[in-house]
């Protein structure tokens, strides 16, 4: 069966949620193909079921609490959101967020960065710096939210927060570590290449209105 990868370009935080939960229980009921959606956001930040107070303060960028784990975070432009929306046939959550991490490092690994794993801290990190985050929620064996990778990000914004329970200087993007401006382009398309290599299914450019075309739906 083949994916759909929506590519919906800069999409505000709130509609984008709607989306994600409007579409996982399409994939619940066996009404859509897997979905994988890249985008970006405007500034947002967004607080996880383990948010502390420690770890947030009010601002005046919008703030939305969700459903997804971890803790706070941003999101804003520059940074590459991706919200694989998947059945999960096996039950493995684990191993989803594993795969979101291998997708990820071999993704910036094509633009000369070293991506890894730091135990007890889902995500992908360089040099002991976080340079992408990963979160997810399921329902129904669906899960939904996903990864922020960022590439040319304005990482004063992590200030914001405590992102993860870290220290804002923890967090760093592939302009920072290869000193020039990144192809925001080139990298989505470099995520949706190791996405489908990793979940092991073809994630072929779709339309929101052809998801449930016959033929694509399990």
């Amino acid at each position: 069966m083949t994916g759909a990868l929506l590519d919906l370009g800069r999409m505000e935080y709130g509609a984008a949620l709607e989306l994600q939960r409007r579409l996982a229980g399409q994939r619940a009921r066996g009404e859509i193909p897997d979905v994988l959606i890249l985008l970006e956001h405007d500034h947002v930040i967004t607080l996880g079921k383990k948010t502390s107070p420690e770890n947030f303060r009010p601002q005046d960028v919008p703030v939305f609490q969700v459903e997804r784990g971890g803790d706070a975070t941003y999101h804003g432009p520059g940074q590459l959101v991706g919200y694989p929306v998947l059945l999960l046939e096996d039950h493995d959550v684990r191993r989803h967020v594993r795969n979101i991490e291998e997708a990820v490092m071999r993704a910036v690994r094509r633009f000369g960065i070293e991506g890894e794993r730091l135990e007890g801290h889902p995500g992908v990190w360089v040099r002991g710096k976080k340079l992408a985050s990963v979160g997810v929620t399921v329902t129904n064996w669906v899960t939904y939210h996903g990864f922020a990778l960022n590439v040319n990000t304005e990482l004063s914004y992590f200030n914001l927060i405590r992102p993860c329970g870290l220290d804002p200087a923890m967090m760093t993007s592939m302009e920072r570590l290869s000193g020039e401006t990144i192809s925001f382009d080139r990298v989505k398309e470099a995520v949706g290449i190791e996405f489908s290599s990793v979940a092991g299914q073809t994630f072929a450019p779709r339309s929101l209105e052809n998801l449930a075309e016959p033929g694509n739906v399990k």
